[in-house]
């Protein structure tokens, strides 16, 4: 991957064609999963984590909470998916982003690693693999290079905004 730049005003970045594979298949399974019936998902730990309760000690208030809010929620994390799938590369190539797209990036792009880490038990003492020997392995190195890209596009952000001023 060719980290996200700022330029001529948009946020640009290369990735290659494995690459844009795995971004989108993380993508096709984010779907499935905001798509899925209630009663199907129920108690999965990724949306758990996707949708956290509004409200800890209170479970009739987090429960009315979830129903005000879901339904918008899961239509803003739908939108955000429709965004990056339609700025993606599917054979690889340049990305080319605006403000507007950059934020639905990184706002599916912390989706993505929010739903890869609560699979992986991600915790603050975890580390990328040295070697890759199993699927665990090629899932954390996924994770650990989802992190890179999301932090490239966040640099090139603040890069963008520090050369406007």
């Amino acid at each position: 991957m060719k980290p996200f730049r700022a330029r001529g005003g948009q946020l640009v970045a290369r990735l290659d064609r494995a690459e844009a594979g795995i971004v989108g298949l993380l993508l096709d399974q984010l779907e499935q999963l905001l798509a899925a019936e209630t009663d199907d998902v129920a108690g999965d730990p990724v949306l758990e984590r996707l949708f956290p309760p509004g409200h800890r000690s209170d479970r009739a208030m987090a429960d009315d909470y979830r129903e005000l809010t879901e339904e918008s929620l899961r239509g803003g994390k739908a939108d955000d998916l429709a965004t990056v799938r339609a700025t993606l590369p599917a054979e690889g190539g340049e990305v080319r982003l605006d403000a507007e797209q950059a934020g639905a990036w990184l706002r599916t792009s912390n989706d993505l690693r929010l739903a890869l880490g609560t699979r992986l038990d991600i915790t603050e003492d975890s580390e990328p693999p040295e070697e890759i020997v199993d699927e665990t392995d090629h899932q954390l190195a996924v994770y650990y290079w989802l992190t890179a890209v999301q932090g490239s596009l966040v640099d090139a952000l603040a890069a963008g905004r520090a050369g406007r001023r």
